[in-house]
């Protein structure tokens, strides 16, 4: 199970929402969504660094135009979410699982 991770800005407690970037090369810092894994070459921000970031006079900025979510899902509660999705349709109940948006699918084979 993956842990949650605060933003690297010095003096925030927030959780991190988006991954941070930079393209030396290019002169280019790159704001998307979390990544899944820690890099040793990345930032992670919370919601409200991600959204006020601000880089060197010549360099882009390329940010993720979806909508990060408040606080990163944790991967564990998407799977039983998934798996609570898969038995409801096996036994017909159309009800689907209070929460956010869902992350894994259960996809039927051509026999089925």
């Amino acid at each position: 199970m993956r842990s949650v991770r605060s933003c690297s800005r010095s003096g925030c407690t927030e959780h991190a929402v988006a991954t941070l970037t930079y393209v030396y090369a290019e002169s280019t810092a790159v704001v998307g969504p979390l990544a899944t894994q820690h890099e040793p070459h990345s930032y992670d921000l919370c919601a409200a660094h991600a959204s006020r970031l601000t880089v060197p006079r010549g360099w882009d900025v390329v940010r993720y135009e979806g909508e990060l979510p408040a606080v990163p899902p944790d991967e564990l509660t998407a799977l039983a979410e998934a798996v609570r999705e898969a038995g409801r349709a096996v036994h017909g109940d159309p009800t689907p699982v209070a929460g956010g948006p869902r992350h894994l699918r259960v996809l039927r084979s051509h026999e089925d």
